[in-house]
């Protein structure tokens, strides 16, 4: 006699790898820090003595808390690199990664408020973002060895706006429901 057990219950090392070790995985990669990438010069700059600077904003807790902090900077303003007053600093993209430096969400800063990327999807789609960044960067590493650094930082920016959506696969599942949450955008 067989006995075919049909039970609802999925196997014991599915839910640990599923739901618990994954859970794991992310608290070991806390705390969350949130910064700030743009460029910066001297009041009297010229295009080629701009720089690409990160500036630090702080750590959270959660994707929710980097998100509310980030925010938080975006509105107040409050992104600069410091008190000096003849630095200035133009904030174009927003990122948050965990300790092990893994792309938890980036947004591009517009008109006051944080646009976040949707995170990729699948393996195969970060291939096709990180050829067309890298095309972009290539172009713009040509683009400043022809003097012309405009386009070389338009370049440069489109490359990071693409990498914004580079996501850890760890962190791709959460990035997406926080910007499904009407809070988010």
């Amino acid at each position: 006699m067989t006995h075919a057990s049909q039970s609802t219950f999925g196997p014991i090392e599915r839910i640990l790898a599923e739901r618990v070790l994954s859970g794991f995985q992310r608290t070991q990669k806390l705390p969350l820090r949130i910064s700030c990438l743009g460029t910066i010069s001297y009041a009297d700059a010229t295009d080629a003595d701009y720089r690409d600077r990160s500036v630090s904003l702080g750590e959270a807790a959660s994707p929710e808390n980097a998100i509310a902090l980030a925010a938080l900077h975006v509105s107040r303003g409050d992104l600069g690199p410091g008190d000096d007053t003849g630095l200035r600093f133009e904030p174009r993209l927003i990122v948050i990664q965990d300790s092990a430096l893994g792309l938890v969400l980036g947004g591009e800063i517009r008109a006051g408020i944080i646009l976040w990327r949707q995170p990729v999807a699948s393996d195969g789609e970060a291939r096709r973002i990180i050829i067309e960044a890298s095309r972009k960067r290539g172009l713009a590493f040509a683009a400043s060895g022809r003097g012309d650094h405009v386009s070389a930082r338009v370049l440069r920016f489109g490359a990071a706006l693409l990498e914004a959506r580079l996501v850890d696969p760890h962190w791709r599942e959460t990035a997406a429901e926080l910007l499904r949450l009407p809070q988010a955008a």
